[in-house]
């Protein structure tokens, strides 16, 4: 077991719905322990643990809500297979 951290964009969230909506996703998430949203930056930042979870299982999540329409992570490790 190893905790995680991971920021993920939030942009385009205005309302209060839309918080919630985010939250309620990441909620959900079997092996999120902590969400903390920064709206002043858009960012939400995630703690996870990784046997359990993934950033892209986070990033799917939040794609699912409608307020957002590009979710992607800040930190997350880039993909060694792709050169472009």
């Amino acid at each position: 077991m190893a905790m995680r951290m991971a920021q993920v964009s939030i942009e385009n969230i205005d309302d209060a719905e839309g918080i919630d909506s985010i939250m309620t996703a990441l909620k959900n998430i079997s092996g999120v322990t902590a969400i903390e949203l920064d709206k002043a930056s858009n960012i939400a930042t995630v703690r996870y643990d990784d046997t359990d979870t993934s950033i892209h299982a986070l990033t799917a999540a939040i794609s699912m809500v409608d307020y957002v329409t590009q979710p992607f992570p800040i930190d997350a490790p880039q993909n060694p297979r792709y050169d472009n």
